[in-house]
């Protein structure tokens, strides 16, 4: 069953490492998405949340983000 809150964590969390270390996962640019892509996504939570990105990207759904996105700014 998928998670309801799993866009919203996608919006919220940061990358840990890397070049792009504290963006968050929602701002990374297309082509690093798709650098991950090539070797695979790594293992785990992080790994999920970049390949939905690079889903989302790939099939031009980032629309569907807009709204958490906006609510996120709301709360800060």
């Amino acid at each position: 069953m998928p998670n309801k809150h799993f866009l919203e964590e996608l919006v919220a969390m940061k990358m840990p490492f890397g070049k792009y270390k504290g963006r968050y996962v929602h701002q990374l640019p297309e082509h690093y998405l798709v650098w991950f892509s090539q070797p695979g996504f790594p293992d785990g939570k992080l790994g999920m949340m970049l390949q939905t990105m690079y889903e989302i990207r790939l099939n031009g759904l980032e629309y569907l983000l807009n709204p958490i996105i906006r609510k996120q700014n709301q709360r800060f």
